[in-house]
């Protein structure tokens, strides 16, 4: 719970959930709705750490989809309509999360197996983007301000996720 423990200046914020099992990660996002209240839960498909990736979770869903789509829909369940479920991925998978329920994907513009080489590619994302009907977020080399708006102005994206470059 320390990790969860959101301001209220802090709002709009979400929670970032990572796991392969639909009913566990649904009874996480319960526990977390009723103890901090967040806007929104978000799935992490996309991580590419091996600690993550070890425990099933982050990224290597991205090997088995049905296992992805069931942990999706798993938590959406669970919360049922009293926040947006969303969710992070690589560019391998969209349109399976938007018929799980999912409300909002954030797409970290490189494949699993780049983990963080090479530069993020904004065409397949703003391609991801212009195809869904959900509001779809892009990540991967924002690094500045006008990084972020080049991106706004020149793709379908609904906004932009900082990653990395926020700890700096």
């Amino acid at each position: 719970r320390r990790y969860t423990k959101i301001e209220e200046s802090h709002r709009p914020i979400g929670i970032q959930l990572f796991g392969a099992d639909g009913a566990h990660m649904g009874e996480a996002a319960r526990i977390i709705l009723d103890h901090e209240k967040p806007d929104f839960i978000d799935i992490n498909f996309g991580c590419p750490v091996p600690k993550v990736v070890g425990k099933n979770g982050g990224s290597s869903l991205l090997k088995d989809l049905p296992l992805l789509a069931s942990v999706a829909a798993g938590v959406v369940k669970a919360v049922g309509d009293r926040i947006p479920v969303t969710a992070k991925i690589r560019i391998d998978a969209c349109r399976l999360l938007e018929d799980a329920g999912i409300s909002m994907i954030t797409i970290h513009g490189r494949t699993r197996s780049q983990q963080y080489s090479g530069a993020a590619n904004w065409d397949i994302i703003d391609e991801c983007a212009r195809a869904m009907s959900v509001p779809v977020i892009g990540n991967g080399d924002i690094a500045t301000a006008q990084a972020a708006a080049y991106v706004k102005e020149n793709t379908a994206v609904s906004g932009v996720m900082i990653g990395r470059a926020a700890m700096e």
